[in-house]
């Protein structure tokens, strides 16, 4: 798919390529109405002339984006996409090459700003987080031919590179763990549904509870906050079949769930065992200590960022799977009283 030009603006907009030109450099020559009318087609398709020459000229950017379709203020709580950030930093600045960061409101301005950056040319390529099914985002990609490496999966990639770790694995591991310990009845309080990895933890929940026949076993959505994380816990922990052990999907709502159950009066790990997903310091600093699911996050980048540059490159690449998250028996966790 050739990048957008002069020529093809003027063609949507039914005027000369003069016309076109004086309307977007601000000169005199057309009307106000055929002005906005064509700065609004070369939004829409990515033309912007200040990067057309080095477009056409086919020279690098040296710049990777990552657009992040979160509340900023939820990232600037979350040690995940810092951590990972981290290392797709290091890997890269080894390179000369820079990020660009953009945080989205919703997939369709995702998707706009991935048009944006392949028509002015202001990445070399992309990473792509929190993958959905049937994701619109990779089909338009691929359509674009721009260079990308999902961080996420397994499948539902097409035909982009990606990055994943076994999430389906960890969680079984998690759960025949509280098992051994005695406990029977387990709930987990997940991210957003949407979300590809999110479904995966939801199924491999499920399905290890009912092969190990839990008396009650139930998955609470929610979306990475503390204070999602804490209302779900309050419901729990206040129904009839309250469990006596809790799987987060991050560890901002392991912490505020710790805090919860703190504040009902249960002991920890006495009448509640905790488990964190991502093993951030801040497992370590709150009392007691969370039992988490740990890996080397900033390992996880630095091997998107070398995927990504292979691609960027014109190397052949296709999935890699990093390591398995493993779990890290702490204090929050021990026998049901």
């Amino acid at each position: 798919m050739k990048r957008p030009t002069i020529a093809d603006i003027a063609l949507r907009a039914g005027v000369s390529k003069g016309a076109v030109s004086y309307a977007l450099n601000g000169q005199p020559g057309v009307s106000e109405a055929t002005r906005q009318r064509i700065l609004a087609i070369a939004e829409e398709i990515g033309f912007n002339p200040n990067s057309a020459a080095r477009a056409l000229s086919g020279a690098s950017a040296n710049a990777v984006g990552l657009a992040l379709c979160r509340p900023a203020r939820i990232l600037g709580i979350e040690p995940f996409f810092m951590e990972l950030i981290s290392g797709v930093e290091a890997e890269l600045s080894a390179r000369s090459y820079a990020l660009t960061l953009q945080v989205v409101a919703d997939p369709t301005a995702e998707i706009a700003v991935y048009r944006r950056w392949w028509g002015e040319h202001r990445v070399d390529g992309v990473f792509l987080c929190d993958l959905r099914i049937d994701d619109q985002r990779v089909a338009v990609l691929e359509e674009l031919q721009l260079p990308a490496v999902v961080i996420g999966g397994p499948g539902h990639t097409g035909g982009l590179a990606s990055v994943w770790s076994d999430d389906a694995a960890a969680l079984v591991e998690t759960v025949e763990y509280l098992f051994t310990l005695g406990h029977r009845r387990i709930a987990r309080v997940g991210g957003l549904p949407e979300l590809l990895h999110t479904q995966i933890r939801t199924h491999a929940f499920a399905g290890i509870c009912e092969r190990l026949d839990l008396v009650e076993s139930v998955t609470v959505p929610s979306d990475y906050t503390g204070e999602q994380g804490a209302r779900a816990t309050r419901r729990l922990l206040s129904s009839a079949a309250r469990p006596t052990a809790v799987i987060y999907d991050n560890d901002v709502m392991a912490i505020a769930g710790l805090a919860v159950a703190q504040e009902m009066g249960l002991a920890v790990p006495g009448d509640l065992s905790i488990v964190a997903w991502d093993d951030s310091p801040l497992c370590q600093l709150v009392h007691p200590p969370l039992t988490a699911l740990g890996r080397d996050i900033p390992a996880y980048g630095a091997h998107a960022a070398r995927q990504l540059l292979a691609a960027i490159a014109g190397e052949p690449i296709g999935a890699y799977q990093d390591d398995t998250a493993h779990l890290k028996p702490r204090g929050s966790t021990g026998p049901p009283r």
